[in-house]
């Protein structure tokens, strides 16, 4: 469970840098689409060369086979759980600052464990508690703000992550369950699918056909040359390295309470984004109740790393 934890706090730290860039792209005139689906063809390309170089030529032939297999369910994952969740991230950044989209995106700990759920997997009723106490911790650390927020602000730059902290955990769990052979999915049984890397190469190719959807009927202005620099920066950082290593702890988890765990993680990007602005934006220090707050992150990381589910997990039970 540490190892865990520590691969899904790292990726919290890859994570955090993406509400600063979008939020950056935004405040330039840059149209959210573009900052959305431009993310995932840089992401497509790179991953093309990675695969190549870390695991041969072949490779990417080889995981394309393995998409055209099973194009549909790829689609459906891909869409929802990278197109549906990072088209709302971006179309959020235009009415919201980024702490505000970082903060209301922690509720996706809260939507995990609904999600894991609704796919017929148990956990203690322990784990429902660690996550609300990371979650109230995250709303502490933002009370700071809270003064600032317009109706506006939540129901266009709030909302639309509320959704989307849905949308990421369903397309992620569609993959694990899919590789783990539940009966009402595809049974993908193949080796490529023990590499994140690729897990995300199919993800991004399924989610091609949302994002020409969206254009077609948006029909955003040309992005400018800035946009096209910051997001590709998103997607080496956010897209690259904090997915993989993201998919790589879920991978890894065994049980339900150790998905819940990784989940849980990605409440550390409201702490990094906060130690980012102090460092490199000049931001004033945290308040004595965001500090509470911070505290209470950590602390409820410390109990999902101390306590161990050793029971097996029940498809047939929900708790």
């Amino acid at each position: 469970m540490s190892l865990l934890i520590a691969i899904g706090l790292l990726s919290g730290l890859f994570f955090s840098s993406t509400f600063i860039l979008n939020r950056f792209m935004s405040l330039e005139g840059g149209y959210w689409l573009w900052s959305a689906s431009l993310r995932y063809a840089f992401m497509i390309v790179f991953l093309v060369v990675i695969l190549a170089l870390f695991q041969g030529r072949k490779a990417p032939w080889m995981v394309l086979k393995l998409f055209f297999k099973n194009w549909l369910f790829w689609v459906i994952a891909g869409s929802i759980g990278f197109g549906g969740f990072y088209s709302l991230i971006c179309f959020s950044t235009d009415y919201a600052p980024g702490w505000v989209i970082a903060a209301t995106w922690q509720l996706t700990i809260i939507a995990s464990l609904f999600v894991l759920a609704g796919f017929g997997r148990s956990f203690p009723r322990k784990i429902w508690g660690f996550s609300l106490l990371i979650v109230c911790g995250v709303l502490l650390v933002n009370t700071t703000h809270i003064d600032s927020i317009t109706i506006k602000q939540l129901l266009y730059g709030g909302f639309p992550v509320l959704i989307a902290a849905f949308y990421y955990p369903i397309g992620n769990q569609l993959v694990w369950e899919a590789a783990n052979h539940n009966s009402s999915l595809p049974c993908i049984n193949s080796s490529y699918l023990e590499n994140p890397f690729n897990k995300i190469f199919l993800l991004s190719l399924g989610s091609v056909p949302f994002w020409l959807l969206l254009i077609v009927i948006n029909r955003p202005p040309p992005p400018s040359s800035g946009q096209i620099v910051n997001t590709a920066l998103v997607a080496v950082f956010s897209g690259i390295f904090a997915t993989s290593l993201f998919l790589l702890a879920r991978n890894k988890a065994k049980q339900p309470s150790e998905l819940a765990a990784v989940d849980a993680t990605q409440s550390s990007e409201v702490v990094f984004a906060l130690i980012g602005e102090i460092i490199l934006l000049k931001a004033p220090l945290p308040t004595l109740t965001a500090l509470i707050g911070i505290v209470l992150i950590f602390v409820g990381l410390s109990f999902f790393i101390f306590f161990q589910d050793t029971s097996p997990a029940s498809p047939e039970h929900v708790t």
